[in-house]
């Protein structure tokens, strides 16, 4: 993803005096193309790559040049004016993979079992891990797999914690 950004980010650089020499021809663009020409210059990296990637999918292209969009490629997507809806839904949702465990709150009397949990999942000491449940809310573990979060959680749950998978 990161070369492929880098990669994107020199064609761009490449790109803007011919974008701007394109608009020195004879032919002045109407007012709705010099439209989606600023705002396609205006993109960040990353929204620059999320569009290339809901163009390839709204056209059902494997492989869409790195210049369709300067050249004129993503002119028959904005028939409706409303690419930026249509290109999200085309784009599947990608699963979260790593989760923080945040613990929101905790029954009092469930204190000193929340602590001896949270020793067992973690590598911490008793000061820490009560320092740790005291200052709730507060994250208990960070970048944990999907199924080992829910675990976590489950576990002080049952024991009278407030628990949030972030």
């Amino acid at each position: 993803m990161a070369s492929r950004l880098l990669h994107l980010r020199r064609l761009v650089q490449a790109a803007r005096p011919s974008a701007a020499a394109a608009f020195s021809t004879s032919v002045s663009p109407t007012p709705r193309v010099s439209g989606l020409v600023d705002e396609i210059c205006g993109l960040n990296l990353l929204e620059a790559s999320s569009l290339a990637d809901a163009l390839r999918g709204r056209l059902g292209v494997d492989q869409l040049p790195p210049l369709a969009i300067l050249m004129g490629g993503a002119a028959p997507l904005v028939g409706d004016g409303d690419s930026g809806a249509a290109g999200e839904e085309a784009k599947p949702k990608e699963e979260k993979m790593a989760f923080d465990v945040k613990l929101e709150g905790f029954d009092a009397a469930a204190k000193l079992k929340i602590i001896k949990e949270l020793r067992a999942f973690t590598s911490l000491g008793l000061k820490e891990a009560k320092e740790l449940v005291e200052k709730a809310p507060a994250v208990l573990k960070s970048g944990v797999p999907k199924e080992e979060a829910e675990s976590i959680a489950e576990k002080l749950r049952a024991l009278g914690a407030k628990i949030v998978l972030e």
